[in-house]
């Protein structure tokens, strides 16, 4: 199976006053099943990860009902407020359903840079442990020092990087990055994906522009622990869905291939259980 590990519906009408912006044309707009139908097809995709982008558990229930109409959605990572005093249940009360599969703070919007290293998160992580979820991890840079900390602590919660951190590659900025994510790639449980590059790179979105940075991830994760995914329809900000996959095969060599774009989706997700089988 070829899985895209990372991509994402929504509606309007459920964002006001939310990411994106009008000025973002290409992506203010609704964006269901049937818009990324086409793409999963001519680019011979068995099935995906749907992946949060608003901090409510009504976005999270939305995707879930998405799944249950939609056989290709194999998986879903919700969002829960881990601090709050009640996270613990809605922990629980989310991963009854079955295509709950992680779940995602949007650390990248949160002020606070160390808030994920807060050992008030956790009670509600030894709840995600409790009902075998995994932790989708969307930083930023300035993020690698907490979240290492976060992954140190909890060794046992499987944790993957969305969108390689985001290295900032328009500036062409790459040895603190690496270093930070080297540290990181040092602890087992700790997985990331090949997603989310073009859109770091301004106006260099080009696969030369790219390749160091993807290049990175694989000598640091090895293909084992490097899965890739699409970030569509953010995508369409720097890219056409087949372009980018293009890309990313370019970058993984292909004996490499049917892990990076398959199966250590199927493994970290654990989408090989029976709930998820036609």
């Amino acid at each position: 199976m070829r899985i895209d590990a990372h991509q994402h519906f929504w509606l309007m009408r459920n964002r006001q006053g939310q990411w994106p912006p009008p000025d973002l044309a290409d992506i203010h707009r609704d964006f269901m099943p049937q818009d990324l139908g086409p793409f999963l097809e001519a680019c011979g995709i068995d099935g995906t990860i749907l992946v949060q982008s608003l901090p409510t558990m009504a976005d999270t229930d939305f995707m879930l009902n998405l799944a249950d109409r939609h056989t290709f959605i194999l998986g879903v990572v919700g969002w829960v407020d881990l601090k709050a005093a009640d996270a613990a249940g809605h922990v629980a009360r989310l991963a009854a359903h079955p295509k709950l599969k992680s779940l995602r703070p949007m650390l990248q919007d949160i002020p606070d840079v160390d808030w994920i290293a807060d050992p008030h998160l956790d009670p509600a992580i030894t709840a995600m442990k409790e009902a075998d979820l995994c932790f989708d991890a969307l930083v930023m840079p300035q993020h690698l020092r907490a979240l290492t900390a976060f992954a140190g602590r909890h060794p046992d919660l499987p944790i993957v990087i969305d969108h390689g951190a985001k290295p900032r590659i328009a500036s062409g900025e790459i040895d603190s990055w690496r270093d930070a994510m080297a540290r990181l790639a040092a602890l087992s449980n700790v997985h990331c994906k090949l997603s989310g590059l073009l859109t770091e790179a301004g106006q260099r979105r080009d696969a030369g522009a790219i390749r160091p940075y993807a290049e990175t991830l694989l000598e640091l994760f090895g293909p084992e622990r490097l899965i890739w995914g699409s970030d569509w329809p953010v995508l369409r900000l720097a890219a056409d869905y087949e372009d980018w996959l293009a890309m990313s095969e370019a970058f993984v060599p292909p004996r490499h291939h049917e892990a990076v774009f398959g199966t250590n989706a199927i493994r970290f997700y654990k989408l090989d259980r029976k709930e998820n089988r036609a």
